[in-house]
This record gives structure tokens, sequence and C-alpha cells, in this order.
């Protein structure tokens, strides 16, 4: 069975619509902005681009930003001394602290550093236990909240499912699970996590209703490892060697998405899936934050 072009899940359509809702709620206050400060270490160029994205993201919806360039060989106190004023300043509604950071930074005490009412990444040891404990009043990360939402809205209904997660990692794998299994509404998935090195990868995606991946491996995924009809969500990012390119090189996920979208019901396609959603999610972080500190105030 091959299954019509308008299954392909359109990222960039779920964010645009997303970032209207912020726009919209953004231009109704009075008084200012809510503000996103990002911080960026060294001048590593792909993390360039991200920061500019996000920048730009934040604009269009009338989002101020802040971006603080700080060099490469810079001390791990002064980053946190840098961090600390972005946590004092009360007109910065959300930090986000750019990664990968150059290798003589520790990563978890810089997150730890981040003021967790201001943590619209959702990383902060405080916000990743809330979501496990499955309170509503901490921030969600990023792309596994994108992911829930982009399935929400595209009519795919997660409860009572058996969904696999391809990657364990504390970005995607693990939180995306913990979102996936709570006891509420939109939910209540029964959740199998594994990693690229389990021998039964192609068994229990055989028997998976929904196969969210992310490896880091291109074209993982193959046609003979799903299930007719299944929903494929592909989080990858990966470049490939492509003569046909201007640039020598394509953009590719975890998933053979040529191969693979003849048979699941709902794919994402890379670029243009989940990657736009992800920044949309920080956006509405961002707004969350913000309107949290005014009831606080």
């Amino acid at each position: 069975m091959q299954y019509p072009a308008d299954m392909i899940i359109d990222g960039k359509k779920i964010a645009e619509d997303i970032q209207q809702e912020v726009k919209t709620a953004v231009a109704a206050i009075r008084g200012r902005r809510p503000c996103l400060a990002v911080v960026l270490v060294g001048d590593h160029a792909p993390s360039r681009i991200y920061v500019n994205r996000k920048a730009e993201a934040c604009e269009a919806v009338g989002i101020r930003s802040i971006k603080r360039y700080l060099p490469e060989n810079i001390s791990e106190q002064k980053l946190l001394n840098e961090i600390e004023l972005l946590n004092q300043d009360p007109d910065v509604d959300g930090i986000l602290v750019q990664l990968p950071l150059p290798g003589h930074l520790n990563p978890t005490q810089i997150t730890l550093s981040i003021n967790p009412d201001k943590d619209v990444d959702g990383f902060h040891p405080l916000n990743v236990g809330k979501m496990l404990i499955g309170e509503s009043d901490g921030f969600l990360p990023c792309t596994p909240l994108g992911i829930q939402v982009l399935m929400e809205r595209s009519g795919i209904d997660v409860t009572n499912k058996h969904i696999l997660i391809i990657g364990r990692s504390n970005i995607v794998g693990k939180p995306m699970a913990a979102l996936l299994m709570q006891k509420r509404a939109n939910n209540n998935s029964t959740v199998t996590i594994v990693h690229r090195e389990c021998p039964y990868i192609k068994t229990l995606a055989h028997h998976a209703d929904i196969i969210i991946i992310a490896i880091g491996q291109p074209r993982f995924l193959k046609a003979d490892m799903i299930k007719k009809g299944a929903v494929v969500i592909d989080v990858g990012i990966n470049k490939v060697p492509d003569p046909s390119k201007k640039s020598g090189y394509a953009i590719v996920g975890d998933v053979d998405f040529e191969e693979v979208q003849h048979k699941c019901s709902y794919i994402t396609p890379v670029p243009g899936g989940v990657g736009p959603v992800t920044i949309a999610m920080l956006l509405k972080n961002t707004l969350q934050s913000y309107e949290a500190a005014k009831k606080r105030n």
C-alpha cells in the first residue's frame, strides 16, 4: 500500500501556526516585551547559525532577543558570572546557553547555574524532575515538546499506542519517553526506548505503532524495519556527500525517507519536520516564562 503525499507532516506549517499564536499573544502585551537571551561561547559555525535563527524567530513574533557572544577561552567562572547577570535581569525571561560548549567548560555546571524560572530549554534538573513526576508548572524541553505538539496537530493519537524511541539522549530520547508515558490526555502511551547498540531494534520496530528516532545515523531506519501504517518521526540531522548539490552535501535524517514514506501512514521530512517546531516551542516557552514572571510580581 502506498500512502498519499499529504501524510508527509509539514513541520514548517505547524511551526508557522504556533508562531502566529505567539505573535498574537505578544502583540496584545502592554509594556515591555518578553525577552530571550542566548549565550554562545566560541565561534562554532553551526552554533552561530542556530543562534541567529533563534534570534530571527524571536524578532518575527515580537520577542526581544539578546545575543551574548563570548570568547572560546572564557573561564568557567566568568561564564557563570555572565549567566548570573542574566538571572538577575528582570527584563530577561529566558536564558539559553547554546551547546556544544568548549571542552574546558562543564555543561552540567552551566545548566545548573541558570535560574530554573528562566530555563526555557527545559534542561535544568528542577524542570526535568517536574517533567518526570508530571507537574505542569515547569518548562519542557523544546524538541520532545515540539514532537508531541506536532503529532497532536497532525491528528495522531498516541493514547494506548506502542511507541518505540530509538535514541537515549538527555535532549530527545529520555524526556520524550517521560512525556509520552504520563497519565493524562494525549499521552498514556506504552513506551520502549532503545539505542543503536540494541540487537532487537528491528524486532521491536516491527511491533511499534509509532517510531521516534534520534541517533544521528544517516538513513538508519529502513522500510523493512517497520510495519505498514506506522507513524515515523525523524529527529536526525545528518550531512552526507552529494555531488549533485552545490554545497557538495545533502541534509538527511535518521530515516531512509524515500524508502520508508511509501510504507508508513505519517512521516516527518528532514529538513522541514521536527526542526521548525522545536524553535516554535522555544518561543512558546519564553512567552510562558514572561507570563509566569508577571504573576509572581
